[in-house]
């Protein structure tokens, strides 16, 4: 085969196998059990949220104190799906969950947002 056409081959493969990966999923993980994104920090459901709704029902002062997790890119695969919240962002869902960070959380491990109010929860995959 022609050496530029491998090079432009394995050029597109990478291109399309990078893009699939970034609607593939996230970057998040887990650490010490539990789901963080790619800085370290805390995730958090919502009691409140009804999973697969496509709605946030944390507004106003509680997405100051609990920021939604944006949505990167227009979609991903199960586990992860984007809402449409109400100011029009895009936002990370777990599970149809919204999920959140926690303001209060200043460095990466942190969960002082676990069981908050008993209607918070750190999320354990």
């Amino acid at each position: 085969m022609n050496p530029i056409r491998t090079i432009l081959a394995t050029l597109a493969t990478t291109v399309v196998v990078s893009a699939c990966a970034t609607v593939a999923g996230p970057a998040i993980t887990k650490s010490n059990g539990v789901m963080v994104n790619e800085s370290g920090m805390t995730l958090y459901t919502f009691d409140k949220d009804i999973s697969g709704s496509g709605k946030s029902a944390c507004s106003g002062p509680c997405a100051a104190l609990w920021p939604a997790v944006p949505a990167t890119a227009a979609s991903y695969s199960p586990p992860y799906s984007v809402i449409t919240r109400d100011d029009g962002a895009k936002q990370l869902a777990w599970n149809g969950k919204p999920l959140y960070l926690y303001a209060q959380d200043t460095r990466p491990g942190e969960r002082k947002g676990d069981n908050f109010k008993n209607v918070w929860h750190v999320v354990a995959d």
